[in-house]
């Protein structure tokens, strides 16, 4: 039975959040929010977790991964970056986007694409999500919450708890969020090729 954080909106509990930071650092699988819907989250380095999120998604290892950082002081450790694409990424984070960089080696292999050696990278400006963040003290491994055979991301959390609490450690619960998918920016080959249109304006990357 998972543990369930009823957590303010706009004034998270630091002592829930570093509960929660501390369960993953221990191996947990979390539920929390972001701008886009609901994620299902994990340790970097945790295989097994990463597995079990495999398993309620029903996805394979070559998914497309995500890691969900802070602020940019985590980019250039997980990700190729040069500095045009910095600033431009800077002046438009946090916000609903995210984007996909050839990964650094200190990117555990099983969170790249296989083929492509992509990483995802969002930062966040749901502020539950940033407290988690900053509780935890490094980047999340992430995926978006998507049910096998759904084609959008949760967004009840009384709902994830009626479909989940028996698979996941934690759900914290940021109220009902509405299903607003991000916009994804393609850096890996050099120039923004625009993947997908969705919250986040793309008309800076355009």
């Amino acid at each position: 039975m998972s543990q369930f954080f009823y957590v303010h909106p706009e004034n998270p509990q630091g002592r829930l959040m570093k509960q929660a930071a501390d369960m993953i650092h221990q191996g947990a699988v979390v539920v929390y929010p972001t701008e886009s819907g609901y994620a299902l989250g994990c340790h970097i380095g945790d295989k097994k977790a990463l597995e079990r999120i495999c398993k309620i998604r029903d996805i394979s290892k070559n998914h497309n991964f995500t890691l969900v950082c802070k602020d940019l002081s985590e980019l250039s450790e997980y990700a190729r970056v040069d500095n045009s694409i910095f600033r431009l990424i800077k002046n438009n984070t946090p916000g609903a986007y995210t984007f996909v960089f050839k990964g650094t080696k200190d990117v555990p292999k099983r969170l790249l694409n296989p083929k492509k050696k992509t990483i995802g990278i969002r930062i966040p400006e749901n502020p539950i999500a940033q407290a988690l963040l900053a509780a935890l003290e490094e980047p999340i491994m992430s995926t978006t919450l998507i049910m096998p055979g759904e084609s959008r991301a949760e967004f009840d959390p009384e709902h994830i708890r009626d479909l989940l609490e028996h698979q996941v450690d934690l759900i914290i619960d940021g109220g009902y969020l509405g299903e607003k998918p991000t916009t994804v920016i393609d850096f890996s080959e050099g120039e923004g090729e625009i993947l997908r249109v969705g919250q986040g304006d793309p008309t800076p990357f355009e």
